[in-house]
């Protein structure tokens, strides 16, 4: 009887864990398969990605930004349709990102890396009153007060020299060439963690598309955030195109770094700057 008992048991131990393993077999099948879909969509949608330039123009002296990019970074919210593929700059920055002397770039002084001069103005509506503003901007000097949270006492005045806009009604006639981007993700990309995206040069006269790239990305990890993850930060090393932009250099990991200044390199490319003052 105790033997039968012990038998009955171990019988019952035993099957317990096949049907652990089992289940847990099951899962990882699904994951991988998961993964796989996710792999092949991916693919797919890269075929029909990449930079697509009709026409450029010349001396170029200031820009319609026709949308304007948000302030906080989507770092994991699956289905936020705010085109993480374009993450670049946010707020004010991105405004000063196409101006001159911001983030000016000869390629000989960064070999292999896009020339990068920005623009005399840019133009962009402002969401608050739904008027369109013209923004210049330059090196200026600024006080700012010491901050309590960074061990200042809150009242100590200090000196820096930064780039500092300025903003002013604009006049007529608006920037001729206008840029806008739009997130073009489905709901089915989504669910896969895949986010695509739009960038277009706009002749405003004409309406015509000057240029536009097509653009997608994917999160291999599906979304996880264990260790701190990033779903679409790390995203961004899973990319066509990519945005690593200096051939000299092989792609490092850092996606997300790289995408800072996207919008502004592309643009430059269909819209020559003006030199000269």
């Amino acid at each position: 009887m105790k033997r039968t008992f012990i038998g009955s048991l171990l019988l019952s131990l035993l099957l317990t864990a096949c049907a652990g393993l089992s289940e847990e077999t099951a899962q990882r099948e699904a994951v991988q398969a998961r993964l796989a879909k996710a792999e092949a969509m991916f693919q797919e949608r890269c075929k029909k990605s990449g930079e697509f330039i009709y026409r450029t123009a010349e001396n170029v002296e200031g820009v319609f930004l026709l949308k304007l990019r948000p302030s906080q970074i989507n770092r994991g919210d699956q289905y936020r349709m705010d085109d993480p593929y374009g993450s670049d700059l946010g707020g004010d920055g991105y405004i000063k990102n196409f101006l001159r002397g911001y983030e000016t770039r000869q390629a000989q002084f960064v070999p292999g890396s896009p020339n990068r001069y920005g623009y005399h103005y840019v133009d962009a509506i402002d969401p608050k009153d739904g008027k369109r503003y013209r923004y210049t901007g330059g090196m200026k000097e600024v006080t700012h007060t010491t901050s309590i949270m960074m061990g200042g006492d809150g009242k100590t005045k200090f000196k820096t020299i930064d780039f500092v806009l300025d903003k002013v009604p604009a006049p007529d006639p608006a920037p001729r060439y206008g840029v806008t981007y739009d997130d073009i993700s489905t709901r089915e990309e989504r669910d896969y963690w895949i986010a695509g995206s739009s960038l277009r040069v706009i002749d405003l006269k004409t309406s015509e598309v000057m240029a536009e790239r097509i653009g997608y990305m994917i999160d291999r990890g599906q979304g996880g955030t264990g260790g701190g993850r990033a779903p679409w930060l790390l995203a961004a090393n899973n990319a066509c195109p990519h945005f690593f932009r200096n051939p000299n250099l092989p792609p490092n990991g850092r996606g997300a770094n790289a995408q800072l200044h996207q919008t502004e390199d592309f643009v430059e490319k269909i819209l020559k700057p003006k030199l000269e003052k």
